[in-house]
């Protein structure tokens, strides 16, 4: 039986603390915070796509579960640092004061480091455990560079660049669909990509996924900038509005509304054809983008 979001999901959820080191005691409040922002809800969106993506592969989602916490630190700790008053300065994170509203802005950028060497500590210990194993540490060393290159200089940090950078500056669509793929799309190609790593791709299954993943992550951005206008601040669990107040570039303050659905729905569709040789095979990948083009959060 194919296994839904909600299964995936649920799985994350059950485990997302697991892989948190024991923090000495003097040490607590970094727990408490980190803790904090972890169990505050979400899409648990990345992981998802990680186990997908290696069931997918024929890959084991047990083994593949190290790599799928870890991308969710990771995406954690971004979210921590950008709502810091330096970056976006946002009240409200998944209907919760964000977590320098909670515990200062000192262990906020604090918990976000946590995570991020965290996250890591993580998938060097999993490694370990397979040194008698060629094929399994060479899945497991392609899995973790996809993962850090998505989070780091080439992915998501270089695309959080330019987008502070961008405030108060007119941008292209050319340049705001290179932000939009490095600071969301890059941490979604890598999970599908490690997530395939982690299970018995082939090169046209890689090329394929690469090209779902590149157009889902756009899209999700984009949809992002859609409810950024017109949401609900209720299902959201954050204030709308704010990126236009802050004067930042949106795919939706460039192009409008209109061409911001019409883009959309090109980039749902590209995403579909990208995995139709794999017909009903791919029905969790098909149907996940097409719910998220209409998503009301």
């Amino acid at each position: 039986m194919e296994r839904m979001y909600e299964d995936y999901k649920k799985i994350i959820d059950e485990h997302l603390l697991d892989f948190i080191p024991n923090i000495d005691s003097k040490s607590i409040s970094l727990y408490e915070s980190i803790k904090y922002s972890l169990t505050a809800g979400g899409k648990r969106l990345r992981p998802v796509l990680l186990l997908a993506a290696c069931d997918f592969a024929g890959g084991d989602i047990h083994e593949a579960l190290p790599y799928a916490c870890a991308i969710e630190y990771i995406h954690t700790y971004s979210l921590i640092h950008d709502d810091l008053p330096a970056m976006d300065n946002d009240d409200l994170r998944r209907g919760l004061p964000t977590n320098h509203k909670v515990y200062g802005e000192a262990l906020a950028i604090l918990a976000g480091d946590g995570l991020l060497t965290t996250a890591f500590e993580i998938i060097n210990k999993d490694m370990m455990l397979y040194f008698d194993s060629p094929d399994k540490i060479v899945k497991r060393i392609k899995a973790s560079y996809e993962i850090a290159k998505g989070s780091g200089c080439r992915g998501m940090v270089a695309g959080q660049v330019s987008d502070i950078e961008g405030e108060n500056n007119e941008y292209s669509n050319e340049m705001l669909e290179y932000i939009h793929i490095n600071k969301t799309g890059a941490l979604i190609s890598a999970a599908i990509k490690a997530g395939l790593f982690l299970g018995n791709p082939d090169s046209k299954m890689i090329i394929n996924l690469d090209k779902y993943a590149e157009n889902l992550g756009l899209a999700y951005q984009i949809a992002d900038d859609i409810l950024d206008e017109i949401g609900n601040p209720e299902e959201l669990g954050k204030a709308i509005g704010s990126d236009k107040k802050k004067n930042k570039n949106t795919y939706s303050s460039i192009n409008g509304l209109e061409a911001s659905v019409k883009r959309l729905k090109e980039l749902t569709d590209s995403a579909v054809e990208a995995i139709a040789p794999y017909y009903d095979n791919a029905e969790f990948f098909r149907n996940l983008v097409l719910e998220l083009k209409d998503r009301k959060k």
